[in-house]
């Protein structure tokens, strides 16, 4: 009998996610709360469209969930019609940044019922998850990553097992997507100042990016989603904010004495109440140009590099 996986969260990321499963000739059973998140599967002949996270782990014994905050995987793994109550599922996955304390929560439940638990975060963003370029950090046993790897390999090109525990992977997750608002907000900074003594943006990316201060967000979202003024990156920045605010509840928990997460955070926090949770998280640019009253754009004709 063909072995029939299961994916839960049809979002920004799951919604390709799961279209490379079906594309590499997989069956694979659906689900998301919101219908409509469905429909464009229906075209698949090996997608199986489901009514609920119990449903699906009836007829998959490999579950995967990509969801948006820790609260959506704790209801969908242990709640009422969540994964727990299917009678098929041997071995979990969750692709979400939920934090270390929802990982291991689950991951005990999931023991109580012999079911393994892998968190398995990723990283590279939509585009990622469109071309099968994501990382994926994972963390539980070993002998369940080895088994993952052939599935996990089709959605990322990069994979790191991170170490036995549940909620390894998900630390992790959270340093790198601290370290990525760090590096938005300083370069913002870095940029206006350089923008209001009269430098052109685009040429200020050509240095920066051959040099000691380039980063993701010289690399990527500025010359992408920010001089265009398209702010695009498409990671909501409420999610960005979520990511740091667990990353804090780490520092808290292990009582890390930390100084620049803290004004990390309050400018994320500003940022969350004057854009709203749906802005693309590269639009904290626009705090810095609102506050300096110019705006960090491409110029025409553009200036570049003499070689």
């Amino acid at each position: 009998m063909e072995q029939i996986l299961g994916f839960v969260g049809l979002g920004n990321l799951g919604v390709h996610l799961a279209r490379r499963l079906l594309e590499r000739n997989h069956a694979v059973a659906l689900y998301d709360i919101r219908s409509e998140a469905l429909e464009p599967f229906r075209r698949y002949e090996k997608a199986k469209l489901l009514a609920s996270p119990a449903q699906v782990a009836d007829v998959a014994e490999t579950v995967m969930v990509c969801l948006p905050n820790p609260q959506a995987v704790r209801e969908v793994a242990t709640g009422v019609n969540g994964l727990l109550a299917g009678g098929a599922v041997r071995t979990y996955v969750d692709l979400s940044t939920t934090g270390p304390a929802v990982a291991e929560e689950v991951a005990s439940r999931m023991a109580e019922k012999g079911v393994e638990a892998l968190d398995a975060p990723v990283s590279g963003g939509v585009n990622g998850a469109k071309e099968g370029n994501l990382s994926i950090m994972v963390s539980g046993s070993r002998e369940a990553f080895q088994k993952m790897v052939p599935i996990l390999e089709i959605l990322g090109k990069r994979l790191f097992y991170i170490g036995p525990r549940a909620g390894q992977a998900q630390v992790m997750k959270l340093v790198n997507n601290y370290l990525s608002a760090v590096a938005m907000t300083a370069s913002s900074e870095a940029m206006i100042v350089g923008v209001k003594a009269g430098l052109d943006p685009k040429t200020m990316l050509d240095v920066l990016n051959v040099s000691t201060g380039r980063n993701s967000a010289t690399l990527d979202k500025f010359p992408k989603c920010v001089i265009n003024g398209r702010f695009d990156y498409g990671f909501k920045l409420g999610l960005a904010f979520k990511d740091l605010l667990l990353f804090m509840e780490v520092v808290e928990k292990l009582g890390v004495k930390t100084w620049l997460s803290q004004h990390i955070r309050e400018f994320w926090t500003l940022g969350a109440e004057r854009l709203g949770s749906d802005a693309d998280m590269t639009e904290v640019a626009r705090l810095f140009e609102d506050w300096n009253q110019v705006q960090i754009r491409q110029s025409e004709p553009q200036t570049g590099s003499v070689t």
